[in-house]
């Protein structure tokens, strides 16, 4: 049974950082795709970023370019997204997603997913 576990949100001012880190269990890590959604209240689930099983192929949104990083480690079994220069409008839940095909691929969509997390909150004060 595949488990995703997201940890590290919280509460932070305008300009600040956070760490999202997420642990998944299952069969070898390398083979799953990974990203991060997030989800505001009242809105849809959109793509933060996304990571290829070996980590060589990321994709990030506009929005979040130049600000939150997806990285991963295969030894580790985890998927990270550095959060830097926070700004109210990121304030969410943010959920961590596995895909199960098409690892070698960065995938962006929320069907692309087979697997997700409870998802962490995410709140930042202006």
């Amino acid at each position: 049974q595949v488990q995703v576990a997201e940890s590290g949100g919280g509460l932070v001012q305008t300009g600040g950082s956070l760490r999202l880190s997420c642990a998944v269990s299952g069969r070898t890590f390398s083979t799953y795709g990974m990203a991060w959604f997030r989800q505001a209240p009242g809105k849809d689930r959109v793509i933060v970023a996304a990571i290829s099983g070996s980590g060589a192929a990321t994709y990030h949104a506009e929005f979040a370019k130049d600000r939150l990083t997806i990285s991963r480690d295969n030894v580790a079994n985890t998927v990270y997204l550095q959060m830097g220069s926070l700004k109210p409008e990121d304030t969410a839940v943010y959920f961590c997603a596995a895909a199960r095909k098409d690892w070698t691929k960065v995938l962006v969509t929320v069907e692309s997913y087979d697997y997700w997390g409870q998802g962490t909150q995410v709140t930042v004060s202006s």
